[in-house]
């Protein structure tokens, strides 16, 4: 199974939703809806990064970079074909931003105090920044939605992967 330091990710416009989900495992995902998708292959070429595309015309445009043709139209059947064909290990929930994707680091409660909800603050719970760009994660039930979210992808993927696909 791969960690988040054996592989990096740049993903095309079309994939958003999977360039998050695969920031909320923990891979270095790059995702900009603003960079024009033929300067894709370069920065991929450039940062060591594999390339997602629902294009097969701009793989087929640049055989040098080592890319992926993500078929499926459904974020989460989309995400289920890259953790497959990866075989990427799904541990590390919510280390890295999901807006940004830096890596978050742990803060204190009065550091961010300001940005958390009263009942939250009142859970016993641990606190992450986003040095990049300021946003405050927390334990809640988005992680617990998120494992189970994850547990029936797996579920999904061992009875499908028992019937050849």
């Amino acid at each position: 199974m791969r960690s988040p330091e054996d592989i990096r990710f740049v993903a095309d416009v079309m994939l958003g939703r999977l360039a998050r989900w695969l920031r909320v495992l923990g891979y270095d995902t790059l995702y900009d809806p603003h960079v024009p998708r033929f300067l894709l292959p370069v920065e991929a070429k450039r940062e060591n990064r594999i390339l997602l595309t629902r294009s097969s015309r701009l793989i087929e445009e640049h055989p040098e970079v080592e890319s992926f043709l993500v078929r499926p139209d459904r974020p989460p059947l989309q995400l289920l074909e890259v953790v497959r064909h990866f075989d990427l290990g799904t541990r590390w929930l919510f280390s890295r931003c999901t807006l940004c994707n830096q890596l978050v680091e742990r803060v204190p409660l009065e550091a961010v105090r300001d940005q958390v909800p009263e009942a939250v603050q009142r859970m016993d719970t641990e606190f992450y920044r986003c040095p990049g760009c300021g946003k405050v994660y927390w334990e809640g039930s988005h992680i617990r939605r998120f494992q189970e979210f994850l547990a029936r992808l797996q579920e999904f993927r061992e009875n499908h992967s028992l019937l050849g696909g």
